[in-house]
């Protein structure tokens, strides 16, 4: 673990999150939109101005998760969704000119794996896939303690996967809701709290798609846990036992009996995950 203070950045579409953390908890937090009409370079400035002000001498390093293609090596941001103008921008480098130390960027959904492997529910486990179920379904991987993000930092993306007319992330996500349901998923879910049957019924159909997704999963890693996170996962309690039944025709029935599935129980693991990207480096190093 370490013994610096590490500041850990979620660069989302619409906002962007930037946190002082010591050991396993958040010190501040501060939040602000940006606009996905602004240029990389004024979104940039933002950022910069961001970590100015949580800025003190005990800073350690810098970890950043963005919803993009990452050139881990290299820091470079090849695309953000919702941002058209982000188009290989040397994130990495623009930062570390800047504040003269460390900077470590990541995908968004392997820093929340990584943020559950360090800090939440998959504190304890080797293994650990992190998916989040939100506007999208993007999955991390932690494999033998270490994130595994594969050559061009798109290993363990299920979501793209094909499945029935078209791929995981239709059924896996908020846009199951939209394309499937025409309506949106938070209008489900409010609807599913207050028992309506047409809601019940779709959350039943989603954890079927969700547990055929899981089966892909345990097929081709075989993980001690799976952590859910992402808006969708807050109805977990309406999809859990269709999701738990499409996995009773699994053909090892030992990796399903061992395999926990829990939903994160971290508020800003997106943030802990970002500045996890110092920690994963410090353990491939030791």
């Amino acid at each position: 673990m370490s013994k610096g203070t590490l500041i850990g950045i979620d660069l989302g579409g619409t906002n962007v999150r930037v946190a002082t953390i010591l050991e396993d908890e958040i010190e501040t937090l501060i939040s602000e939109p940006i606009s996905g009409k602004e240029n990389a370079e004024s979104i940039i400035e933002q950022i910069k101005g961001m970590i100015s002000k949580l800025w003190n001498p005990n800073i350690e390093a810098i970890g950043i998760g963005v919803p993009s293609v990452v050139d881990v090596e290299k820091g470079i941001v090849y695309d953000v969704q919702n941002i058209p103008s982000w188009k290989e921008v040397p994130l990495k480098e623009i930062l570390e000119n800047e504040f003269n130390k460390p900077v470590f960027i990541n995908n968004d959904a392997n820093c929340f794996a990584l943020g559950e492997k360090h800090f939440g529910a998959g504190k304890n486990y080797k293994s650990v896939v992190g998916l989040i179920l939100g506007t999208g379904f993007g999955s991390g991987l932690i494999l033998n303690n270490t994130l595994y993000s594969g050559n061009n930092c798109g290993a363990g993306e299920v979501g793209m996967l094909p499945y029935k007319d078209s791929i995981f992330e239709h059924y896996c996500s908020g846009q199951f809701f939209d394309i499937h349901k025409n309506n949106t998923g938070q209008e489900f879910f409010n609807r599913a709290q207050k028992g309506n049957e047409e809601a019940l019924e779709a959350y039943n159909e989603f954890g079927t798609h969700l547990g055929n997704a899981i089966k892909v999963i345990v097929y081709a890693y075989d993980p001690e846990i799976i952590v859910l996170g992402g808006s969708v996962s807050k109805a977990f309690p309406f999809f859990q036992k269709n999701m738990f039944e499409a996995l009773e025709d699994f053909a090892y029935p030992n990796s399903i009996t061992n395999l926990k599935i829990k939903t994160t129980e971290r508020e800003s693991v997106a943030v802990l995950g970002a500045a996890a990207l110092v920690l994963d480096h410090q353990f491939l190093n030791n």
